[in-house]
């Protein structure tokens, strides 16, 4: 098992470096000026000139390229270029917000699309298994900024549920940046479902496309299993179809689903852009989009490495569940 961890963390750092390669790359073939954006049209050449040369923005390529890897290797990520704060300050208080989301989001698609996926695998071929496959079609097909505008208009609009946008109306601390956590600290009901209140539709809506992927593999794997032949001995037997269930189907049908909830949850972290825009929601996929459009190229490079580096760690919690599923993983 620590060769397998060692590994996976191993093959991390070849990856973070081709996507810190190409995202530099990238921005840099962007159009636009990120010093003219920041004096305005009206600066003069010597001033812009004078803050390309402070930032760094005359040397060459491969030059600023290696000056970037030195300070993240050193652990900083440098400062925005429009605002003079630090990356990471902004990625601390950003990140926590979308991993709250991606969370909460993942836990709806999770408990839903098992269960669908299931009850669909149990009634093949009848109208549950029809329905269900219908849901799942329809979660992949609606486009998430259409669903995020329909679930305000109905919701908050007309029935006066749930909130429009942000993460909470209330003032508490929040030392963790986690404000479920902090709310429950806190010690308030009110705090905890007015986070709630404000947490519900983004989750739902973000939780759709993951849901459906989940219900059609769980579906998928579990007709497989159950079409085995220990399965059918294990019935034969006169095992309780209960304990067939959960002793022989659900853990060899999770592997190629845990698969599919490692990978959404990674597609979660940088894929709430559209969900974060719509709901106002403070995370870390607003504040690259803002910084994109803005030419903030620290703050663009630091919060896609951590977008990486996350979905690097996810994978390999989901070779360690692998693993923990089927020990003839951990040995190879």
């Amino acid at each position: 098992m620590s060769k397998l961890i060692w590994r996976r963390l191993a093959q991390i750092v070849p990856v973070i470096f081709g996507v810190s390669l190409l995202v530099f790359l990238m921005l840099r073939l962007i159009p636009g000026d990120p010093i003219k954006i920041m004096l305005g049209e009206r600066a003069s050449p010597h001033e812009v000139e004078q803050l390309r040369l402070e930032l760094g923005l005359n040397r060459s390529l491969p030059a600023q390229f290696a000056s970037y890897l030195w300070h993240v290797a050193h652990g900083d990520l440098g400062r925005s270029i429009l605002h003079n704060t630090q990356v990471s300050e902004d990625l601390a208080r950003t990140f926590p917000a979308t991993i709250e989301l991606a969370c909460a989001a993942m836990a709806i698609a999770v408990v839903v699309g098992v269960g669908l996926g299931s009850l669909a695998a149990v009634r093949r071929n009848s109208w549950w298994d029809a329905a269900c496959g219908a849901l799942s079609l329809l979660g992949i097909s609606i486009p998430i900024f259409w669903l995020g505008l329909m679930l305000i208009l109905i919701f908050p609009v007309h029935l006066g549920w749930f909130a429009f946008s942000g993460r909470t109306d209330l003032s508490f601390p929040t030392p963790t940046g986690f404000y479920l956590l902090d709310s429950l600290l806190s010690g308030s009901l009110d705090n905890v479902l007015d986070v709630w209140k404000h947490l519900v539709l983004p989750a739902l809506t973000l939780s759709t496309v993951p849901m459906a992927m989940i219900a059609r593999m769980t579906r998928s794997a579990l007709i497989d299993v159950l079409s085995q032949d220990y399965i059918r001995l294990a019935r034969a037997k006169g095992l309780p179809w209960l304990r067939i269930w959960w002793r022989h189907a659900v853990p060899n049908a999770m592997i190629p689903v845990i698969t599919v909830i490692g990978l959404q949850f990674g597609y979660l972290l940088g894929g709430a852009v559209l969900t974060e825009s719509v709901f106002e929601w403070p995370g870390l996929g607003k504040l690259v989009v803002e910084a994109v459009r803005q030419r903030d190229y620290p703050v663009v490079q630091g919060g896609i490495l951590l977008i990486s580096v996350t979905f690097c760690l996810v994978n390999v919690v989901v070779d360690l569940m692998y693993a923990w599923l089927d020990p003839r993983v951990g040995r190879e």
